[in-house]
């Protein structure tokens, strides 16, 4: 699939969230350009913290998708490159609208300058921005029933809680911490430790810690894999490629920065591949 080919959601997508467009790839092409509206939406919400100057300039552009939100939902949606495509989505595939407000309003803590407070701040976080991204694409993908969302958002909250393991020298070089704040003092952690990109014992427990918590949402999605078939099967393949972060990250001694935890994964598209073949994730 060749850039020119794609929609500007798909361009958006395939740039910046190159795993969810890989996983994309193997969802019914009827179903395909509904993805790329949804996950469009993400990046646009995901990016704020990283676009604003300051936190109040954030609150505002999230504001103004809340806005958006309103008129695609009174069938009165802006003229806006993403709000289009997500609007046609929204109402072929009946997507509730609480869903987009919880990705929203958990984003908004991405302009808090503090950490969360504990494990369970972490997890929540991670399934009201993921978690729930991940339940929206099961419904695109036609899942109804209850305990196949359910699999579909635990896929999402492991996804965004490796995720954020994986941006630790990112956020660190920042002077941003996502890690729970319980977890940092009960290990002891120096934030100049952090800050100054050393990789010291207590990261590599936490980062442990927080990918046994992870490895629990894959196992407990996997459960519920007889509730999909190969046509739903993409809103699920996220956690094959966060099972290869996890083993990358094992074999890096849970250190998140180790050079190849952020390197490239020349198997992956393969492995993804292999997954959906055999219906498994």
């Amino acid at each position: 699939m060749t850039a020119a080919s794609l929609s500007h959601c798909g361009q958006e997508v395939r740039t910046h969230d190159r795993e969810r467009f890989l996983t994309s790839l193997f969802a019914p092409s009827t179903h395909r350009e509904a993805l790329f509206a949804l996950y469009a939406f993400n990046l646009e919400i995901a990016k704020t913290a990283e676009v604003v100057s300051e936190a109040m300039l954030g609150r505002i552009r999230l504001q103004w998708w809340r806005e958006a939100l309103d008129g695609i939902y009174a069938g009165t949606p802006r003229k806006h490159a993403v709000v289009e495509p997500l609007a046609t989505a929204v109402h072929e595939y009946d997507l509730p609208r609480e869903l987009f407000d919880r990705i929203i309003d958990s984003r908004e803590l991405d302009l808090e300058d503090a950490p969360l407070d504990d494990f369970e701040a972490f997890e929540t976080y991670a399934g009201g921005t993921s978690g729930a991204l991940s339940r929206l694409a099961a419904m695109i993908l036609g899942v109804r029933e209850e305990t196949a969302l359910q699999a579909a958002e635990q896929v999402g909250t492991a996804w965004a809680m490796i995720g954020l393991l994986r941006a630790i020298p990112f956020h660190a070089a920042q002077k941003r911490i996502f890690l729970p704040r319980a977890l940092i003092d009960q290990h002891g952690l120096e934030r100049s430790d952090l800050f100054e990109l050393r990789s010291k014992d207590a990261i590599v427990k936490i980062t442990k810690e927080i990918a046994e918590q992870a490895k629990g949402h894959l196992k407990a999605a996997r459960e519920a894999r007889k509730h999909f078939s190969r046509a739903t099967l993409a809103a699920l393949l996220p956690a094959t490629v966060a099972q290869q972060h996890l083993t990358n990250l094992a074999r890096c001694g849970w250190d998140p920065f180790d050079p190849l935890v952020q390197g490239p994964n020349h198997s992956l598209a393969l492995k993804v591949f292999i997954a959906y073949l055999l219906c498994r994730f």
